[in-house]
């Protein structure tokens, strides 16, 4: 599906994903249009075809706009906006906003948008005119490209489980039986115990941190991830600085009450979850084991990353009036 021109009177654009949630995203898109009619609100829509294709629509989005105001709205889940975020950070034209119809919508819970469809439209609607400048982080790959996120990214055993719950099929059945927050704490279980730590070396900022029998390290730009477990309560995405997690030197029984109680964010208890921040991080570990950002496979270690202070436009939440 070829994307519709952008016109200078009509900058609102919905990125559509019809995949998200095993096909429910359609679901929530047809409430979001039925509302638009109705108010006569004018907008563009396309959907995506691929992997890839939403951050490929808003280049092209982007491209068309020439530096006129441009409002792109991801329809779709966290891999959605992650994709859009990809294309459009760095504009300074670009406002971002998010309609949740993905499984694990952790980007809405970070930024306070409503989980109804049309609340979530109202909200952005409301919102335009009140946009915030937003922190995302920056990874560098060794061969010298570079990956947004928006929510966090990682690696070890939770890159692990990334990569197994979007290849895997029982995500699509337990979406379609609402049960898709539950596919990460399944996978979880399945691979606990096959999983090999690995030792990190940590540099934030200049500072090394040795880490021994890692099972994971994630750095969050917002406290959400992995469809609502609260890994880092501190995270801010608007303080210009980015928080790390990193679970060592635990048994695989301990490690469940760590995943048990990470929801209420209460892990951090445990005298085995690390708690560090800085502005820029890079891991290396004894032996490599896989990177996500948002979610999504990026590869494996060694990878670094750092904060980019209010780098992009997005409409977050309720704009309190008055």
């Amino acid at each position: 599906m070829n994307p519709e021109t952008f016109h200078g009177d009509n900058p609102l654009m919905f990125i559509i994903n019809p995949q998200a949630k095993n096909g429910y995203c359609l679901k929530v898109w047809g409430k979001v249009e039925q509302k638009l009619q109705e108010e006569n609100i004018s907008y563009s829509a396309v959907r995506t075809e691929y992997r890839g294709h939403a951050r490929e629509l808003a280049k092209i989005y982007i491209e068309q706009a020439g530096g006129q105001r441009l409002y792109l709205v991801a329809v779709g889940g966290d891999g959605t906006v992650h994709e859009v975020m990809n294309g459009a950070a760095g504009h300074q034209n670009v406002t971002v906003g998010f309609i949740p119809g993905g499984s694990g919508n952790d980007f809405s819970r970070g930024f306070d948008i409503p989980k109804d469809p049309e609340e979530s439209l109202t909200a952005i609607l409301k919102g335009i005119s009140h946009s915030v400048k937003g922190d995302i982080g920056m990874i560098r790959h060794t061969d010298g490209k570079t990956t947004y996120f928006i929510n966090n990214m990682g690696a070890g055993f939770d890159a692990l489980i990334s990569r197994k719950v979007n290849s895997s099929k029982i995500k699509g059945i337990l979406n379609q039986l609402s049960l898709g927050k539950f596919v990460y704490a399944l996978f979880l279980i399945k691979e606990l115990f096959f999983y090999k730590c690995s030792n990190l070396e940590i540099i934030i900022d200049g500072k090394k941190h040795q880490i021994r029998s890692a099972w994971f390290i994630t750095i969050s730009n917002q406290p959400f991830y992995g469809g609502g477990m609260k890994i880092s309560p501190d995270a801010n995405p608007f303080d210009g600085i980015l928080n790390v997690t990193v679970v060592h030197n635990i048994s695989r029984i301990k490690l469940l009450f760590v995943f048990a109680s990470v929801f209420k964010g209460r892990h951090i208890g445990f005298k085995e979850v690390a708690i560090l921040q800085g502005r820029n991080i890079s891991i290396r570990s004894s032996h490599p084991i896989p990177a996500h950002a948002d979610g999504e496979i990026l590869g494996s270690t060694p990878i670094s990353a750092s904060v980019c202070p209010e780098f992009i436009s997005i409409i977050k939440g309720y704009v309190k009036e008055g």
